[in-house]
């Protein structure tokens, strides 16, 4: 993607947390406690034994915590067992600061939250609250019937006192739910903006720190200047890799080195695409109920232009976002718990090591390669992937570069 001047909306940087890049103690206002809270909680679920971190577990970057589940399946089953959704859970890190969906001057959709955008920000004016709404009521999910459900399990919690500290006395009474619903969702993403889920605490960050001080700019890496990078934290093959990364690899295309607001880079430009991963042959939701899924093994997952197509406003551009992603944020892309855990990568899980991933970005369009087809043919992303002639060294540099971004 083309570098983007994405507008991130002042409020969302309020409180500190990320002041200069520098990680803080995980300690918590109020609203985050609470957020905290919440996100941890099993019970609001039907029946209970869900939570947010059932899918977005902090040993596994905010993501799928179970290596089983990923190393299968890669879709995750909600509160009924018996339900799956369609696509992994992506991370909940670092994804406070994505705008609202919007279209930009070159056409390009930037921002919103899910995988496909349908949680735009537009009623909030906040994509990562709007996000938290989804999942309770979401039947695939935690599968509560309505949002009275909620407020009544929230109200029954060891927290409920804390809810009523920070939103007000009659803040979990019945007479406005969707109000409640509102402040339970705001306080979820208040937790996900804390500096516990944002830590900026990898080894990349201590490098990016260093580099700072030398007045040094990541993102002008390239290999005419790289020896001025080394000896700042990373190896030298990790700064080979993140030199490839930016040049040759054309990875921060999408995941830019760039910065703003004085943080070290997010590793996203919150927008979409079509990468031309294969459909994943396991993902269980092609054998829900038609209930669920009416279309059965013939289902293609649509991304963004599914969502689109259901807005009127940007219906007429559905068609060309037709199997788009968003782009994720990098962080803790290799962090997990132990050394056997199994991780699962793109939107459906398709692959299972980064190693793949890097060989797929490399090699998807030379037929040697004998990559299965794409699970949706069109708007694929032919300019900065699929045949960029690296070397199988060169692919394990950037491999190498990528696991020093998972925070500590």
């Amino acid at each position: 993607m083309k570098n983007l001047n994405i507008f991130i909306p002042v409020v969302l940087l309020l409180g500190g947390l990320f002041a200069y890049g520098v990680p803080k103690k995980a300690e918590f206002t109020p609203i985050e406690e609470l957020g905290k809270e919440l996100f941890f909680d099993d019970s609001l679920s039907s029946p209970a034994g869900q939570s947010c971190a059932t899918c977005h577990g902090p040993e596994a970057g905010w993501s799928g915590p179970d290596s089983e589940i990923n190393k299968k399946l890669a879709i995750y089953h909600g509160a009924d067992p018996t339900r799956f959704g369609n696509r992994r859970p992506p991370s909940a890190a670092y994804a406070g600061l994505s705008p609202l969906l919007h279209r930009d001057e070159e056409g390009t959709f930037v921002g919103g939250m899910f995988w496909d955008g349908r949680a735009p920000g537009w009623e909030l004016k906040d994509p990562l609250a709007e996000q938290a709404m989804g999942p309770f009521l979401n039947p695939l999910e935690h599968n509560l019937p309505d949002q009275k459900s909620l407020v009544e399990l929230v109200r029954r919690s060891h927290y409920a006192e804390l809810f009523i500290q920070v939103w007000g006395k009659d803040s979990l009474s019945d007479r406005d739910v969707n109000r409640t619903f509102e402040r339970i969702a705001r306080s979820i993403a208040a937790f996900e903006r804390s500096n516990q889920v944002n830590p900026f605490s990898s080894r990349f960050d201590e490098f990016w720190r260093a580099a700072k001080l030398r007045n040094l700019k990541i993102e002008e890496i390239k290999e005419s200047n790289m020896d001025k990078y080394q000896g700042l934290g990373l190896s030298n093959e990790e700064v080979m890799g993140m030199m490839l990364f930016n040049t040759k690899g054309k990875c921060a295309e999408c995941h830019p080195l760039a910065s703003g607001n004085n943080l070290p880079p997010l590793f996203t430009d919150f927008t979409y695409d079509n990468l031309g991963v294969p459909a994943n042959p396991d993902n269980p939701f092609y054998n829900m109920a038609t209930q669920w899924n009416p279309d059965g093994k013939n289902w293609k997952d649509p991304g963004l232009g599914g969502f689109l197509e259901g807005v009127k406003k940007y219906r007429q551009y559905a068609a060309e976002n037709l199997g788009k992603h968003k782009v994720p944020t990098l962080r803790n892309v290799d962090l997990r718990p132990s050394a056997d855990f199994v991780k699962a990568f793109m939107h459906n899980g398709y692959f299972k090591t980064l190693e793949d991933v890097v060989r797929f970005y490399n090699t998807r369009d030379k037929k040697e390669a004998g990559w299965p087809e794409p699970e949706i043919k069109a708007n694929l992303n032919t300019e900065e992937l699929g045949n960029l002639g690296l070397t199988p060294e060169e692919e394990k540099a950037i491999v190498l570069f990528m696991k020093t971004l998972s925070d500590r």
